[in-house]
């Protein structure tokens, strides 16, 4: 998938760009029957929500699930990213982020590059999210907040929250955000399942919590172009990848079809994947 000059010179202006319906709803079944097999394991990879048994987010379900495997080759998600980026991508970061009906947790404002250079000296901002919904996403059920625009202002300052859930983020001040939110306003894209949001690893965005009888997950994949791959390991490789072999995409249909992809964790995690290497 390539994307036309209309699109690179909107994602260069608002830092995202919205595919309502781009995966279809076969591809996103054979997704979304993995989940609940996912979320039941009692793995390091899945967070759960402080105070609940809830799963916040699972982490690199492509390590050791064949069908998560296969998205994240994806030619449909790879391709638009290794474009703008004129060169090959790697696997950063891989999560199934599960937002449960009435228990699914906030997501503070924050820019996820903040994250990246902070806790893994990732040199420059030239990473890139994903966001591919298996559900639908509305007003509802928590939708994705981004601020278009704030991708221009660079990495912003910002603290390392450690109590207000269960996951530990680098978020922006009140003031900061109110300041954002004059200059560039607050879009929340929605839609059906099988809709991608590409989004700017400087953006600031966040999620409400989902107090509707409706789940929200969606697949976070986020790329990163090889020259610019981590310079620390100082969280657990089954966050921050320490991996950095290019993505090679395989055929577009291969959701739908069996293609042969490693499972290198399928047995479980390796110990040293478990732990940092360095502080």
């Amino acid at each position: 998938m390539k994307l036309s000059k209309e699109q690179s010179e909107q994602f260069d202006r608002d830092g995202y760009l919205f595919f309502p319906s781009l995966f279809t709803p076969e591809e996103v079944r054979v997704l979304l029957n993995e989940v609940p097999a996912l979320y039941a394991q009692r793995r390091a990879e899945n967070v759960r929500e402080k105070g609940s048994d809830a799963v916040r987010t699972n982490f690199a379900a492509h390590m050791y699930n064949r069908q998560f495997a296969k998205l994240a080759r994806h030619p449909r998600m790879v391709e638009p990213i290794r474009q703008l980026f004129g060169e090959a991508v790697y696997m950063h970061q891989f999560k199934v982020n599960g937002k449960m009906a009435f228990d699914g947790d906030v997501w503070q404002w924050h820019q996820d590059y903040g994250t990246w250079k902070n806790d893994d000296q990732m040199p420059e901002p030239r990473a890139m999210n994903v966001a591919i919904f298996l559900g639908e996403v509305n007003e509802f059920n928590g939708p994705l907040m981004l601020i278009p625009g704030s991708h221009k202002l660079g990495m912003l300052d910002a603290q390392h929250d450690t109590a207000t859930t269960s996951y530990p983020l680098w978020t922006i001040n009140h003031d900061s955000i109110r300041k954002l939110i004059e200059r560039g306003g607050i879009v929340a894209p929605k839609g059906p399942a099988g809709s991608m949001i590409l989004f700017h690893s400087c953006l600031v965005h966040g999620s409400n919590c989902n107090l509707s009888p409706w789940d929200r997950i969606n697949v976070y994949l986020s790329l990163c172009a090889v020259s610019n791959h981590i310079r620390r390991f100082k969280r657990p490789e089954y966050i921050a990848h320490r991996d950095f072999t290019p993505i090679e995409c395989l055929p577009d249909d291969c959701l739908v079809k069996d293609y042969d992809v490693p499972l290198p964790w399928k047995d479980g995690t390796p110990e040293e994947a478990l732990k940092p290497l360095a502080a």
